[in-house]
């Protein structure tokens, strides 16, 4: 029997489990409900008339995992190819990522030499932390902050240095708070299986069920570390919603907040703010798990509950141009840890792995500073209330400070991104698991995709949205 589907929410997410359900027959209509005007959700970039391209969200993706071969597929279906701007593994960019402390920039290491060899801000070589890991006893607890992980088994240096920074440039989140299991799953599987993070990551296969694309495949040869898009990452999603606005059973509806899901034999009563309703068989929610619980009825005050219990951080953002180059060091980027500096997260020199998004004509530098995250209410104050001058200004200091530009940017742009980032607490797993049963043991017709739940990535999010639809046809 043929289902009708209800998407909730038009970001990345919410178009990728449209995507992927317009291709199953078993599906008579997809309605796709965007409470804005616009669907894309967090991949938003500006392109100026002069080839400048800017990003205000994600920008280089990782191609690496079931995940991001998933994401290049879907690029070649797309015929998004010829777009691809590709960064390979020896490219300045992903050998050269820095760490701000004690007041001076630190090259990370990356290669054999600089791991057997004492490199500052570490005190000893990174070696020996690594093969002392082999030795350390295996961990009893079902899970545990990434913070705590990193120092049983690698020492606290590590932890409070090089595993905090990482933490706050991927999830804009606190070590100290953040999941292992559900931030970095592959650590805690490999402790779990081996109980050794080292021998895990040597002796244990990714298993994947992703079959590679020949872009896949190519991104394989040629070692890409990340990649872009030549129009920005905001292309992706555009991409999406012109190919799905083509499709004869696929409905999208911008400027459409829903007000309300009521449960009715079969399916869902959806109730639209403008007082319009809709019925469907199915629903896949990929809005903030916040927004969610909202939307569900009074009965599933416990599903509202555990959904509204996955907390969010907010970014302040700010892109610059600089006339000329005016980078002191070549390289991706560098990251903060909090005992130098809790609000600012770091500095991306997006003008070295992505030239191409810089302006036609003479030569210019993008830098994109990036605050707040778990911080940001200490650092700025309620996002509300935030001026974009003290974002500019809060910049200016960082690159004056960090990187010695003192010169004036011939542009920029400061953002807050309210709740953009979900954090994965301690015992997020067990959430999940106790929400998805609630949602089988009620035989809820509702699937749960998106950022809040497996992974903030743009290729988790994609690949999540795979999994919800096809779960629902029958594929998975």
């Amino acid at each position: 029997m043929q289902k009708a589907v209800a998407v909730l929410g038009g970001g990345i997410g919410g178009l990728s489990a449209c995507y992927y359900l317009s291709k199953s027959s078993q599906v008579s209509k997809v309605v796709l409900l965007e409470a804005t005007g616009r669907c894309g959700g967090w991949l938003r970039s500006t392109r100026r008339e002069d080839g400048a391209v800017f990003e205000h969200g994600p920008r280089g993706v990782r191609p690496f995992g079931p995940a991001g071969q998933n994401t290049l597929n879907m690029l070649s279906e797309l015929g998004l190819e010829r777009e691809i701007l590709a960064v390979p593994h020896d490219h300045v960019a992903s050998k050269n990522r820095f760490l701000y402390v004690n007041g001076q920039l630190h090259r990370m290491p990356s290669s054999l030499s600089g791991v057997v060899h004492t490199v500052p801000p570490f005190s000893r070589p990174i070696i020996l932390s690594v093969l002392k890991e082999v030795l350390v006893s295996k961990g009893k607890q079902e899970d545990e902050c990434v913070h705590a992980f990193v120092s049983r088994r690698l020492g606290s240096e590590l932890a409070d240095i090089a595993i905090d920074s990482v933490c706050r440039g991927v999830f804009a989140g606190d070590s100290r708070q953040l999941s292992v299991r559900s931030c970095f799953h592959s650590l805690y599987s490999a402790e779990q299986a081996w109980g050794s993070v080292l021998l895990g990551m040597l002796m244990g296969k990714l298993m994947g069920s992703v079959v590679p694309s020949e872009l896949a495949q190519r991104a394989q040869k040629e070692r890409w570390a990340q990649w872009s898009l030549r129009r920005g990452m905001q292309a992706l999603p555009e991409t999406l919603h012109e190919v799905l606005r083509g499709k004869e059973r696929v409905e999208v509806h911008q400027n459409t907040p829903v007000k309300s899901l009521s449960r009715k034999p079969g399916g869902w009563e959806i109730k639209l703010e403008d007082g319009a309703t809709l019925k469907v068989d199915h629903v896949i929610s990929a809005v903030p798990a916040s927004a969610l619980a909202l939307l569900l009825p009074p009965a599933a005050h416990s599903l509202s509950e555990q959904l509204r219990a996955i907390p969010t951080v907010t970014v302040a953002m700010v892109n610059l141009e600089f006339e000329g180059s005016v980078l002191p060091v070549k390289g991706f980027g560098h990251l903060v840890p909090s005992s130098e500096d809790l609000g600012l997260l770091g500095v991306v020199y997006d003008s070295v792995p992505f030239p191409q998004h810089n302006r036609r004509g003479d030569p210019t530098t993008r830098l994109t500073v990036m605050m707040g995250g778990a911080w940001f209410e200490e650092t700025f104050g309620h996002p509300g209330e935030v001026k974009e001058q003290v974002l500019l200004d809060r910049a200016s200091r960082v690159l004056r400070s960090h990187l010695g530009i003192t010169a004036t940017p011939s542009w920029s742009k400061a953002a807050v991104l309210k709740n953009c980032i979900p954090q994965y607490h301690v015992g997020h797993w067990k959430r999940l698991e106790m929400m998805r049963r609630y949602i089988s043991d009620h035989g809820l017709p509702l699937t749960l995709t998106g950022a809040s739940y497996d992974g903030v990535s743009v290729s988790d999010v994609i690949f999540s949205g795979r999994v919800a639809a096809e779960c629902l046809t029958g594929k998975a």
